[in-house]
């Protein structure tokens, strides 16, 4: 008889109090064996206040005491997750939790360590900013070039991995560097990587949109530190 995996996601959270309680609830409600992996990253809108309410067996809440970034968010999250895959999930409500089963599809199949889920390969998709489109064409561009590799959206939230995959590929950007640093660690490791379209309901700044201009920098360093980085003997 098959083993059923188990789904460990991984929520990063900063001052999302109007939308990480019901996030939450749409992940709870896959039909997917999981446990859920909440990382406060120093929060101060209320959104702790929220987290400490929650008692239940499946999910974990861990608080970090100030804001480092997303990148250690997920390397606290990633520690903590003991499923047979990993996958990441913004606490926003831009990425939608129904997706999980074709997320996960090729990795339980047997024929991905790592699957992105890709805003530009025909999901629906809101309508909006197309300077982050261009940055997110050009980074992928300059990463596609360096890698030798096909990748459509590198900066997408939803990364899922094999765990061990996820223990092959070494982690160390504090803030959304972390997404161009998980791109080159995996195809410098030569892992197999699937993409699959997704749905994205991108959100304003005016509704909370963290992400800035300088990331598109932050994320060519640590894409660029990755090449240079000795691998361990």
């Amino acid at each position: 008889m098959k083993k059923e995996l188990k789904l460990s996601v991984v929520i990063p959270v900063f001052n999302e109090k109007d939308t990480v309680m019901e996030i939450i609830e749409k992940v709870r409600t896959q039909g997917i064996k999981k446990e859920i992996i909440i990382v406060d990253d120093g929060s101060r809108d209320g959104t702790r206040e929220s987290l400490s309410k929650i008692s239940t067996d499946d999910i974990k809440v861990v608080y970090h005491d100030k804001n480092y970034g997303k990148g250690r968010a997920l390397r606290t999250g990633f520690a903590y997750a003991s499923g047979d895959i990993v996958i990441v999930q913004d606490a926003d409500l831009e990425y939608d939790p129904a997706e999980y089963p074709k997320l996960i599809e090729k990795i339980v199949e047997g024929k991905a360590d790592v699957v992105y889920g890709t805003r530009f390969l025909g999901g629906p998709h809101r309508v909006f900013y197309f300077y982050h489109y261009l940055g997110n064409k050009i980074i992928n561009f300059i990463a596609n070039l360096i890698l030798n590799t096909n990748l459509t959206d590198m900066m997408t939230c939803y990364k899922v991995f094999t765990q061990a995959a996820l223990k092959k590929i070494t982690l160390q950007a504090d803030g959304f560097g972390i997404e161009a640093e998980i791109t080159g660690e995996i195809f410098q490791k030569k892992l197999r990587v699937y993409e699959v379209p997704i749905s994205y309901s991108g959100r304003t700044y005016q509704e909370g949109k963290k992400i800035k201009w300088k990331d598109f920098f932050v994320s060519l360093y640590w894409l660029l530190r990755v090449l240079t980085r000795k691998s361990p003997k």
